[in-house]
């Protein structure tokens, strides 16, 4: 089973490096066998990347205790500002001790398209793993579609075209959660400055009086509160392994970009999309939503 270690306050997506020590030392202290640490350099849902200094830490913690590694990378082609921000992964950092996880619907393929790619240390017990990992998908018939094969298999040699399209939604992306980063902090709530992918994962138990107020007291009925003011595309912080209790809210960009694929195309081509009246519209009315949320003379 899996274990939680808590995160450093700079980013998500891995743990501290003392806390993945005591958290390792305690589960053999219990009896348990820990073999494997799960981590993401460009994570989501806090949309932030890690420090390479402190991910050097971590991977070098993780393979003293003998961790394999399972980096998840499928957002670390979504940098917002890729000259400014430098994410490493930790297969630079210890190749035989990590496997690299894609899900090219991060920013490669279409949302709804079942391709993934996973990278294997190139040594004996990477071929092993390879070839348990091929057998399972045989087993539960985990084959791509001809179709979305050949269509992966052109996305992965990165074309001028995909590459155009990644830049765009990158840079898209990137200043609409600018944007909503700076409408979230004003109105007293806490966030990560988001660097990469296209969510941001706020925290308002600094507002819990606030909230509590209007029956508000976990992210469940968070989530349910605030999807009735911005739609669907919210998810309370229990859906990611954060206590039910906390007031913690993932929030999607994309909705951001207009409510159509061509209003959210016409913001890639934008050399501002916030310059666009319906990304200014959509911004406002996200900034509304948490202002009335959080106003203290009720509803």
């Amino acid at each position: 089973r899996g274990h939680h270690a808590p995160v450093p306050a700079e980013c998500g997506g891995l743990p501290d490096p003392f806390a993945l020590l005591e958290t390792v030392r305690r589960v053999r202290a219990e009896g348990g066998v820990p073999r494997i640490l799960l981590l993401s350099v460009a994570d989501d849902p806090t949309g932030t990347v890690a420090p390479p200094e402190l991910l050097h830490e971590v991977c070098e913690a993780a393979v003293a205790e003998g961790l394999l590694i399972v980096s998840d990378e499928t957002w670390r082609d979504t940098v917002h500002h890729p000259h400014g921000t430098v994410l490493l992964s930790p297969a630079e950092m210890a190749p035989e001790d990590v496997v690299v996880l894609t899900d090219l619907a991060g920013a490669f393929t279409p949302a709804g398209w079942p391709a993934a790619v996973a990278r294997f240390p190139a040594t004996e017990r990477g071929a092993e793993l390879r070839a348990r990992v091929l057998s399972t998908l045989t087993a539960v018939r985990g084959g791509l579609p001809a179709p979305v094969s050949v269509a992966a298999a052109y996305a992965l040699t990165e074309p001028e075209p995909v590459r155009g399209r990644m830049t765009a939604a990158a840079r898209a992306h990137g200043a609409v959660a600018a944007a909503a980063y700076r409408a979230l902090t004003s109105v007293g709530a806490l966030c990560r400055p988001p660097q990469a992918g296209r969510h941001l994962y706020a925290d308002l138990d600094e507002l819990r009086g606030v909230l509590a107020a209007r029956s508000l007291t976990d992210s469940v009925e968070l989530e349910r509160e605030l999807a009735g003011r911005l739609g669907p595309a919210v998810a309370g912080g229990h859906r990611f392994g954060d206590p039910p209790h906390t007031l913690r809210v993932r929030l999607a960009t994309l909705p951001l970009l207009g409510a159509s694929d061509e209003l959210r195309l016409a913001a890639l081509a934008a050399p501002d999309p916030l310059e666009l009246p319906h990304v200014a519209e959509e911004l406002a009315a996200f900034e509304t939503a948490f202002r009335d949320l959080v106003r203290t003379e009720g509803p």
